[in-house]
């Protein structure tokens, strides 16, 4: 014989696309604690709300992306030369589908990611950034795994990415600034570097060509021997190349507020 359902819940639950069963037992429908987690700070996760698993919107291949990847709180701060490394070595992968997708910019900070991407539409996006953060966690767990000498598997980018498609020269100008210049809105500026870095060694900086204090030749800075820069594409939107220039150069002493909408 069937059990039935406390009566408190049947009364506290609301009937909105639920059904009776032959028992004339309510089922479906909303149900306490159901539902995706928010991320709490307990048993190692950030005190973040997840990203939630909406469809995203349509995207057209004029339109470049804004993303922010979040590591998850045991992999420690990812401003390391080996976690560079690990990522630098996910951006080859990130090669292989350049018909339909291209990284431009990334910057890495202390627990996040930011990437600013190009994609022909929304599945294009979907599986460039699959095959990027797929080879990026495996490198990352390696890098870890020599680090301690203990083998570690699984999770590295807690969160579902969190992408913000840019559709105005004023926003992508801004988001770039926010990208590149992030080091500063969080204060790395201000650690000490290997050598005296005025842009963050941790992302694509070097290679902008959009910076105010460029000469006339259009150099800024030179790279220092044995650093092997992250490798990304030259823009190919309109808004990426000439767009965002017509609201103005960008200084690498900006510090970004916060994240652009």
């Amino acid at each position: 014989m069937a059990r039935s359902r406390p009566q408190a819940q049947q009364l506290e639950l609301p009937k909105l696309h639920r059904k009776r069963d032959k028992n004339g037992q309510w089922r479906g429908g909303a149900r306490p604690g159901a539902g995706r987690p928010k991320h709490d700070g307990k048993q190692g996760r950030p005190r973040r709300t997840a990203e939630l698993h909406v469809v995203r919107p349509r995207l057209r291949a004029s339109e470049p992306v804004h993303v922010v990847m979040r590591a998850h709180p045991d992999v420690g701060s990812l401003r390391t030369h080996e976690v560079f490394r690990a990522i630098r070595a996910a951006t080859l992968v990130a090669f292989r589908a350049e018909r339909e997708f291209h990284i431009v910019h990334l910057s890495i900070q202390g627990s996040h990611v930011h990437l600013i991407v190009e994609a022909t539409n929304r599945m294009a996006l979907a599986r460039g950034m699959q095959g990027f953060a797929i080879s990026a966690a495996r490198h990352i767990n390696a890098t870890i795994g020599a680090r301690t000498g203990k083998k570690r598997t699984g999770t590295v980018f807690a969160d579902r990415y969190h992408a913000v498609i840019l559709r105005t020269p004023t926003q992508v100008r801004n988001t770039i600034s926010y990208v590149l210049n992030n080091w500063r809105h969080h204060g790395e500026d201000r650690r000490p570097l290997r050598h005296p870095w005025k842009i963050d060694p941790y992302s694509t900086a070097l290679v902008f060509d959009g910076w105010k204090e460029r000469d006339e030749r259009g150099t800024l800075f030179r790279m220092p021997p044995g650093y092997d820069g992250l490798l990304v594409w030259r823009p190919k939107t309109w808004l990426l190349r000439i767009g965002w220039r017509k609201r103005g150069l960008i200084s690498i002493y900006e510090v970004p507020g916060q994240a652009p909408e």
